[in-house]
C-alpha cells in the first residue's frame, strides 16, 4: 500500500487523503475474505484503512499488524475468518558474510479458519528492497530472508505434505530469480507459482496466442526512476492448496497508480478439502 503512513516518518511523507481512498477502492472493489499488506504504517495507519473498508460495508473482524526491525513499514493481514493460530515471526536473523542480520519486517505465520472443516496457513512476507545499502549487497541479503523463509514453509510441509499454505507478498524479485526460485523449491515439497494475470489483457481474443500463456500481462509493480513494469509480487500455493484453485489474476482499476507503485494479486479458492 506504498507507505500508508498517517504522518510524516524521517523522510517518508504521510500518505495523502486521495491516495489512501483509492487504496480503500480498489479493496472494496475486490472483497477480499482475506488480505494480505505490505508498507503499513504503525497501527493507527491499519486502523484508519480498517475504518475505511468498515464504512464501505466491507468489515474484517480479525486483523493482525507485525512489529519488526522497520520502524517504518510493516506486515499485516486482515481476515473476515478466525485466525486460530498466530506464529508470526518478528526476530528472525540469517548470517551473512559472518555478520548476523536480522529480517527487516519479521514474517506473517498465521492459520485461518475459513470452515469448521477446512483450514489454511497464510505466510506474508516483504523481502529486502533491491535499493542498495552498506552493511552488505542487497541481492545476497534479499536471498538470504527467502532461504529463512524457505525453511519455516518446509517445516510444516514436511510435518504434513498435504497442508494448505498459502505464501504471498511482496518478494522484490523477479520470477527467474534466486530468491524466488528458493521460496517456490528446489525439490519436493515444492510451491507453484499461481502467476496471476490481467483478466481483459486481448489476448484471449488472439488465436496467436491462444496456447501462449507467458504472453499475458503479468506485471504488478511499476519503477518510475527506469519507467519499467515488473512483476515483483506473488501468491505461491502449496500442492494441498492448489487442489482447491479456482482462479487468479492481476487487479486492474483507473488510475491504479494513484494508490500505490504495485498493483494487488488475487486468487480464489474453493474451502472444500479436494
Amino acid at each position: 500500500v506504498e507507505n500508508y503512513f498517517l504522518t510524516p516518518f524521517a523522510a517518508r511523507k504521510a500518505k495523502t487523503v486521495v491516495s489512501r481512498s483509492k487504496v480503500t477502492e480498489a479493496i472494496v472493489s475486490i472483497k477480499p475474505d482475506v488480505l494480505a499488506l505490505q508498507e503499513m504504517g504503525r497501527k493507527m495507519a491499519l486502523v484508519d484503512l480498517r475504518n475505511r473498508l468498515s464504512r464501505k460495508n466491507l468489515i474484517y473482524s480479525h486483523a493482525v499488524w507485525l512489529p519488526g526491525p522497520d520502524s517504518a513499514i510493516h506486515l499485516a493481514v486482515l481476515s473476515q475468518f478466525p485466525i486460530v493460530g498466530h506464529y508470526s515471526k518478528t526476530n528472525v536473523t540469517y548470517l551473512l558474510d559472518r555478520k548476523r542480520f536480522r529480517v527487516s519486517r519479521g514474517f506473517v505465520e498465521i492459520e485461518i479458519q475459513v470452515k469448521p472443516d477446512y483450514k489454511f496457513t497464510l505466510f506474508n512476507a516483504h523481502l529486502k528492497s533491491m535499493r542498495q545499502v552498506v552493511l552488505a549487497d542487497q541481492a545476497e541479503m534479499r536471498l538470504e530472508e527467502a532461504r529463512t523463509l524457505r525453511r519455516l514453509v518446509e517445516k510444516r510441509l514436511k510435518a504434513n505434505p498435504v497442508e494448505n499454505i498459502l505464501l504471498m507478498g511482496d518478494l522484490n524479485e523477479f520470477p527467474s530469480k534466486d530468491p524466488v526460485r528458493v521460496l517456490i523449491g528446489q525439490r519436493s515439497p515444492r510451491l507453484v507459482d499461481l502467476r496471476p494475470f490481467e483478466k481483459n489483457d486481448g489476448q484471449e481474443l488472439s488465436p496467436v496466442n491462444a496456447y501462449d500463456l507467458s504472453r499475458r500481462v503479468t506485471w504488478t509493480h511499476f519503477y518510475r526512476k527506469e519507467d519499467r513494469f515488473s512483476r515483483l509480487d506473488y501468491i505461491l500455493a502449496s500442492q494441498g492448496m492448489m487442489k482447491e484453485l479456482d482462479s487468479s489474476f492481476v487487479h486492474v482499476m483507473p488510475d491504479w497508480g494513484v494508490a500505490s507503485d504495485h498493483r494487488p494479486v488475487v486468487a480464489r479458492f474453493v474451502a472444500k478439502e479436494r
